[in-house]
């Protein structure tokens, strides 16, 4: 099992309160979702209006795939224009034997 894992952080420009930054999270949850099948989270800076942290987690058999699946997610992040990625760090890791 390869499990591909990415922590993105953000910070938001235009945020005046956490309604408007709930509001980018909702956005990019749903996109990511529904464009790549991956699991997203805010994992982080809840209460803090112009930050965020998210979590994204994707689970397949392939290694190059799931490294081509992160990159994918982190640049449909960029072109979405929500906010500004100020870290990203991915890593893909194998879980158990290779050979069964």
């Amino acid at each position: 099992m390869v499990i591909g894992c990415c922590s993105i952080r953000f910070y938001l420009h235009g945020s005046r309160s956490l309604k408007e930054k709930r509001r980018v999270v909702r956005a990019i949850k749903d996109r990511l979702k529904n464009n790549f099948n991956v699991s997203v989270a805010e994992v982080g800076d809840q209460d803090n209006w112009q930050s965020l942290h998210m979590g994204i987690s994707a689970v397949g058999s392939d290694r190059p795939y799931m490294d081509g699946l992160m990159t994918k997610v982190v640049n449909a992040i960029d072109r979405m224009n929500l906010a500004e990625i100020t870290d990203c760090k991915t890593e893909t890791m194998n879980l158990g034997s290779e050979k069964f």
